[in-house]
C-alpha cells in the first residue's frame, strides 16, 4: 500500500467575516480548559473516532494536560446536547467544540447566553459575530477522488452498479458528498450507476449494516457510505464485494474489500483555533478547509484497487490542488434530467454546500 502524502499540503483557508465586537483576552496555556461534545463513542472507528483523533493531535501539538480536555460522548441531538453544553460551561471551559450537525441550534442558544465562552460548531451553517463560529471541510474533494477508485474497480469487475449507505437524503452535507463521489466514479467509468439507501440517522450500527445488506441484495459491486460505523465495510468484506470507507482508515475491518476512504484530520483546524484562543486572537470566522490545508485526505490506496488507480487519483488531486478543477463542473444534470450546472460553469464552494439535488445516474431509495 502506498500513501498519498504527495497530495497533502499545509496552508490555511478561512472564509467568513470577523468582527471586533468580541474582545477575547489571552489565556495561559496551562489554564485553558476545552470542552468537546461528541455524538458517538470514540471507539466507533468512524466520525467520532476521527474527531477524537483530531482532539488528541491538538492536545499533543499544544502540550495540554488531560485534565484540560473535557469530553461529553454519546450525546444525542436533543436536549441532551443543551445539558452537555451547560455542564461544560459550568466546569470552566473557555472554548467548546460541538461536532454534530444536529447540535447547531443548541450551540446557538447557549453561545448567546454565555458570550465570554468560545463556541465552535462542526458541520452546521449558523454563527454570530461575537463568540460562535462554524467549521467544516471540503470533503467533496476527496469524495471525488475516492469515487475514482470505485469507478475503476467497478469497471474491472464488470459490474457498474455502486451502492451508497447515506445517513440522510435531505442534508446538503450528505447530498453533495455522494454526488461528488459519483461524479468521480463517472469520470473514469461513464457507464456506472449508483443506488443510495438511507438510514435516517447519523449513528445507528444496526441500520447501517442492514442498509448495506440491502445494497448487497441489489447486486452492487462497491459499497460506500456517509454514516458513522464500519458496518458497510464489514458487509462488503463478508459478501466478497468492495468498499470505500469514510472518516478514518478502516482497512483492518475489510482487508479484502477496502479500496480507500476519505478521511478527516480535524487536528489541523483544532490546533489553529485553540492556539488563537490562547493568544487572544480568536475571531468568529467560519472555516472551510480542504485538501490543500490538510484537513481532508485519503487513506491508503490498497492492493484491492484496479491497476492504475493511484495514478488516476493523484492526477485528479493535482488539478484540485492547483485550482484548475472544482469537482462540480458542468454540464451536470440531476436525476430528473434537469440541467443543474451549465457547460463551462463550476460551482463555488458556497453553491456546493447548498446542493439539494442528485446527479443523473443516482437512484435514491
Amino acid at each position: 500500500m502506498k500513501k498519498l502524502v504527495s497530495v497533502l499540503l499545509s496552508l490555511m483557508l478561512v472564509i467568513g467575516c470577523a468582527s471586533a465586537a468580541f474582545a477575547l483576552e489571552p489565556i495561559s496555556k496551562d489554564e485553558i480548559k476545552l470542552g468537546f461534545v461528541y455524538i458517538g463513542d470514540v471507539t466507533d472507528m468512524g466520525y467520532t473516532y476521527a474527531h477524537h483523533q483530531g482532539t488528541l493531535a491538538m492536545q499533543q501539538a499544544l502540550g495540554l494536560r488531560d485534565d484540560q480536555i473535557l469530553i461529553k460522548k454519546n450525546i444525542s441531538e436533543d436536549s441532551a446536547c443543551e445539558t452537555a453544553l451547560r455542564e461544560l460551561v459550568e466546569q470552566g471551559c473557555n472554548a467548546i467544540f460541538a461536532t454534530s450537525f444536529g447540535f447547531m441550534d443548541y450551540v446557538e442558544e447557549i453561545a448567546e447566553e454565555y458570550p465570554d465562552v468560545v463556541f465552535s460548531h462542526c458541520s452546521g451553517y449558523k454563527s454570530n459575530d461575537t463568540n460562535f463560529n462554524n467549521y467544516f471541510g471540503r470533503i467533496y474533494e476527496v469524495r471525488y477522488l475516492s469515487g475514482i477508485a470505485a469507478g475503476l474497480k467497478a469497471k474491472e469487475v464488470g459490474n457498474n452498479h455502486l451502492g451508497y449507505v447515506a445517513a440522510f437524503s435531505t442534508v446538503p452535507e450528505v447530498v453533495y458528498s455522494l454526488n461528488a463521489y459519483y461524479l468521480g466514479a463517472k469520470s473514469v467509468n461513464p457507464d456506472v450507476t449508483m443506488t443510495v439507501k438511507v438510514t435516517n440517522s447519523w449513528y445507528d450500527p444496526t441500520a447501517e449494516r442492514q442498509t448495506a445488506d440491502a445494497l448487497v441484495a441489489d447486486g452492487v459491486s462497491v459499497i460506500s457510505q456517509h454514516c458513522d460505523t464500519t458496518g458497510p465495510v464489514v458487509a462488503a468484506q463478508e459478501n466478497g464485494l468492495f468498499a470505500v470507507g469514510y472518516n478514518a482508515d478502516v482497512t483492518e475491518f475489510g482487508p479484502d474489500a477496502v479500496l480507500t476512504a476519505p478521511v478527516w484530520h480535524w487536528g489541523e483546524y483544532l490546533t489553529d483555533a485553540v492556539q488563537k484562543v490562547i493568544d487572544g486572537t480568536w475571531a468568529p470566522e467560519n472555516s472551510l478547509m480542504g485538501l490543500s490545508e490538510g484537513l481532508v485526505g485519503m487513506a491508503d490506496i490498497t492492493d484491492n484497487c484496479a491497476e492504475g488507480t493511484e495514478k488516476a487519483v493523484l492526477e485528479a488531486a493535482e488539478t484540485i490542488l492547483d485550482g484548475s478543477f472544482g469537482v462540480f463542473v458542468g454540464p451536470i444534470r440531476d436525476n430528473t434530467g434537469a440541467e443543474r450546472v451549465a457547460e463551462g460553469t463550476t460551482l463555488t464552494p458556497g453553491e456546493i454546500l447548498s446542493i439539494d439535488w442528485f446527479v443523473e445516474g443516482i437512484t435514491v431509495g
